[in-house]
């Protein structure tokens, strides 16, 4: 199984209010890296047998621009496990309900969903224990990371950046032959 952890894209300020801090949606940047990433995401192949989001706008946004773009056409499923309260042994359940997919897309927040990231990668690391320092993983703002559930521990595959992703996309599609001398 592969199981995608990806933190929502940016979404701006963070409000005062927790209420309005629910539903506040993602910036005009937040959109473009998702747009970008989801095409990025489609070119190397990766499409998704389940999605599941965090019921924040910002979340959900996130993981409906991504799966748009990379052919996803059932329903997101929105979890408790992936909110910004959300615990451990709730993201384990999670998981364990998930193991019927190949490739599964989840969307959450910083920090809790770094920190299950660290946790699921850490070697040693046993289920009942979520007391010790889980392994150090910077998961930036609409950041991606492929883990490989198989049977032994999660191995961290590879992560994206959306920085990364856009300095490739701009240098990949500026110009589309070298430039050569024409003495």
């Amino acid at each position: 199984m592969y199981f995608y952890v990806m933190r929502h894209a940016s979404a701006g300020t963070r409000r005062a209010n927790p209420v309005l801090d629910v539903r506040r949606p993602l910036d005009k940047q937040g959109k473009r890296d998702c747009l970008l990433l989801g095409n990025t995401l489609s070119s190397m192949n990766v499409a998704f047998d389940l999605i599941v989001s965090s019921p924040l706008k910002r979340s959900l946004q996130t993981a409906s621009l991504v799966g748009t773009e990379t052919g996803y056409e059932q329903k997101i499923l929105l979890s408790d496990a992936l909110s910004p309260s959300a615990t451990y042994p709730q993201f384990q359940k999670l998981l364990a309900e998930c193991t019927g997919y190949e490739s599964v897309l989840v969307v959450g927040h910083s920090p809790n969903l770094v920190q299950f990231l660290g946790l699921l990668v850490q070697p040693g690391k046993s289920d009942e224990d979520c007391t010790k320092r889980p392994a150090s993983i910077r998961l930036r703002k609409g950041a991606i990371a492929r883990i490989g559930l198989e049977r032994g521990a999660a191995t961290l595959q590879w992560m994206l950046d959306p920085r990364v992703v856009r300095t490739l996309y701009n240098t990949s599609t500026a110009k589309s032959r070298r430039k050569t001398s024409r003495k």
